[in-house]
């Protein structure tokens, strides 16, 4: 649309008009809100938030309820003194588990998870009839059901302890750096920990909870290697089992600690970045199979289809 004006000053008007617009809209933005919208707004605020707590105390007394139910089953099953309940809060503790009532749930989910897979799997298969096979093959479906049940919550455990370990493992060299900064500025060990711990806690929440609880382990402990030790053992890591013997000789031998760290910290930088170049390695070998079974068909369809279907047009012409 022609408006009979040069292009000079159709871009002079439309920057006039942005920058008013953008005054405009920031001036209302800081402008103090009518107290009756203030009001509103702060009313349906307070209305979410109750909310929001009513269905969290909801959800806290079916907790409560359903955990009450479970450690009475368990203790009339007497299995707090059982010889596998030894090893449950080890297995929690690598698991990051922390929780007061978390052996009771496993020791409940133990006992209880086969017996209800197993019964699971006989209402389906000799009620429901989902597989009308011989009684030999039901059974031993419904004794496969009961044997994933023994072991599904070990597994679970498992998963979760490793991909804790890989997290920790991938966290441990730059808190050994922030570790080595510390004591070089002069912190106690219990200081160091905590300070660390704070600094780390957005990129690596785990290891930053370990080394919290590690710090206040520290201050009421009696003795620091019993500290120590409980680090390493919950998390069950080489990286921090060295630290734990390094900080542990530290103290024990008065040996510098900042050099000791800071050694340490080279080392499992440089392991990690040799499992880097492990796994960039074994890249080849794995992208094979997508490769062909992927890639290859589609390539062999593009390059020899026109010829194939050139071949049967000739050959249907010679008929």
């Amino acid at each position: 649309m022609d408006l009979g004006l040069p292009i000079e000053q159709i871009i002079v008007l439309m920057a006039t008009v942005t920058a008013v617009a953008t005054v405009a809209l920031i001036w209302s933005a800081l402008l103090p809100k009518a107290p009756g919208v203030v009001r509103a707004r702060s009313i349906t605020e307070r209305q979410s938030a109750l909310k929001r707590a009513q269905t969290e105390a909801r959800g806290r007394q079916k907790l409560v309820r359903a955990l009450g139910f479970m450690r009475s089953v368990v203790d009339r099953m007497h299995l707090m003194r059982s010889k596998h309940a030894e090893n449950v809060s080890g297995k929690l503790a690598k698991a990051g588990i922390r929780s007061n009532d978390a052996k009771v749930a496993y020791l409940f989910t133990k006992a209880t998870l086969p017996l209800a897979m197993g019964a699971v799997a006989v209402l389906l298969l000799y009620v429901a009839k989902v597989y009308d096979g011989p009684s030999m093959a039901k059974l031993a479906f419904a004794l496969v059901a009961v044997i994933i049940g023994v072991y599904l919550p070990d597994l679970y455990l498992k998963n979760r302890a490793d991909k804790r370990r890989e997290k920790l493992r991938r966290g441990l060299p730059d808190a050994l750096d922030l570790m080595v900064i510390c004591a070089e500025a002069g912190l106690s060990l219990d200081a160091t920990f905590q300070r660390v711990a704070t600094e780390i806690g957005i990129s690596y929440p785990d290891l930053a909870d370990e080394f919290a609880l590690t710090s206040v382990e520290l201050s009421f402990l009696p003795e620091r290697r019993v500290a120590l030790e409980g680090l390493g053992a919950r998390a069950d890591l080489p990286g921090l089992r060295a630290m734990v013997n390094t900080l542990s000789q530290t103290e024990r031998y008065g040996t510098p600690l900042a050099h000791s760290l800071r050694v340490l910290a080279s080392e499992l930088r440089t392991e990690r970045l040799m499992k880097a170049e492990e796994k960039a390695a074994r890249l080849p070998a794995i992208l094979t199979v997508p490769l062909i079974v992927f890639v290859l068909p589609p390539l062999f369809i593009v390059l020899l289809g026109p010829a194939v279907l050139s071949t049967m047009d000739a050959l249907g012409g010679l008929r």
